[in-house]
């Protein structure tokens, strides 16, 4: 498809993402400030691969040059709605743009496809808000971000923990744990499903994390932390420019007794230093949770996410997180779900959250 803009400089014309344009895509995200890992066209792939949900990673071109881009996928289940988001299983993916005409174009691209498709609403997962002044979109207080400068220095680093935050990282040093990359997702998703069991989560397919590491290779990497030969965590992080981005994690019961995840993202950290990093962004976490409390513990000033929604069939805003009071008893039931049961259930559920 093909659609056409005329401006006073250039014709800006729309185009879905196809194979053969991969690199021209990661090219221009990695070049604009406001893109980000989440903008990568991998997500493509793994979105389709993974669960089979139709995507469009529309971009607008001028003078044979991306100038902006958007990737949606279509989400669609009787139990969590149907919509159309930006981007789906990502914190971030709303519109980039380096040229004004591609702004509106894309924007519209979305508008259009919403109604297509006849979905309850539209979602655009912002840093800024790209939306403030048009009635048309709504937004909510959910989501918080956590990034944070760190230094060279592993030092300066450490001090820069608050006190309890750091003798807690001094315990797993003392205890001696110690990190190691690891190659494959077997390790990582038994110390991910077992986290998301205790806190009655459903469990993404270990299928998922598999594809992310096969598309992203070595901007993906994956660490265990392991006393001898213990098994105590491990967290599956990206990187991408000067950044560090732990997206997926958890511990072993043993890692409770150990501080085995307080030691895991100090490893990490000093890793990620040692070669040349210098942003830590320890990602999303929704407000009033203990994942938003354990990373405040670090020192690490919340951000507001700017997620904006945009309603077609659906009469309100959609509520499915884990804090919605109607989800209380069934987490409460999971937890008590023998784990095999909840791996084997779990992506079932979550292939339709995103």
């Amino acid at each position: 498809m093909s659609t056409m803009i005329d401006t006073a400089t250039a014709t800006t014309t729309l185009h879905l993402l196809q194979p053969k344009d991969y690199a021209r895509w990661d090219a221009f995200v990695a070049a604009t400030p406001d893109a980000t890992f989440f903008h990568r066209a991998g997500w493509q792939t793994i979105i389709e691969r993974t669960y089979g949900h139709k995507t469009w990673f529309y971009y607008a071109e001028q003078d044979g040059r991306i100038v902006g881009i958007l990737p949606l996928a279509q989400m669609k289940s009787r139990m969590f709605g149907h919509w159309l988001g930006s981007l789906p299983f990502c914190v971030l993916g709303g519109i980039v743009a380096t040229a004004d005409a591609a702004r509106p174009l894309l924007d519209n691209a979305a508008d259009q496809l919403a109604r297509q498709l006849g979905v309850g609403h539209l979602e655009m997962r912002n840093l800024v808000p790209a939306h403030a002044d048009d009635s048309k979109w709504l937004r909510k207080d959910l989501y918080v971000t956590f990034r944070k400068e760190i230094s060279g220095d592993d030092e300066e680093n450490m001090n820069a923990i608050p006190r309890k935050q750091r003798a807690m990282v001094r315990k797993g040093i003392k205890l001696g744990l110690t990190g190691k990359i690891d190659q494959g997702v077997d390790r990582f998703f038994a110390c991910y499903a077992s986290s998301v069991h205790r806190l009655g989560t459903p469990v993404f397919p270990k299928k998922y994390f598999s594809i992310i590491k096969e598309v992203f290779g070595d901007e993906c990497e994956i660490r265990i932390i392991v006393r001898e030969q213990q098994l105590i965590g491990a967290v599956m992080s990206f990187y991408f420019r000067d950044e560090v981005l732990p997206y997926y994690g958890g511990g072993m019961p043993a890692a409770r007794e150990t501080a085995g995840n307080d030691f895991m993202y100090w490893n990490l950290m000093q890793a990620a230093a040692a070669r040349g990093v210098r942003i830590f962004d320890f990602g999303r976490s929704k407000l009033g949770t203990g994942a938003f409390d354990f990373k405040k513990n670090w020192g690490f000033a919340p951000t507001p996410l700017e997620y904006e929604y945009r309603l077609y069939a659906a009469p309100e805003l959609p509520d499915n997180n884990p804090l919605n009071p109607k989800y209380q008893l069934f987490i409460k039931m999971w937890k008590k779900m023998p784990i095999g049961l909840a791996n084997f259930l779990g992506p079932f559920i979550v292939r339709n959250l995103g």
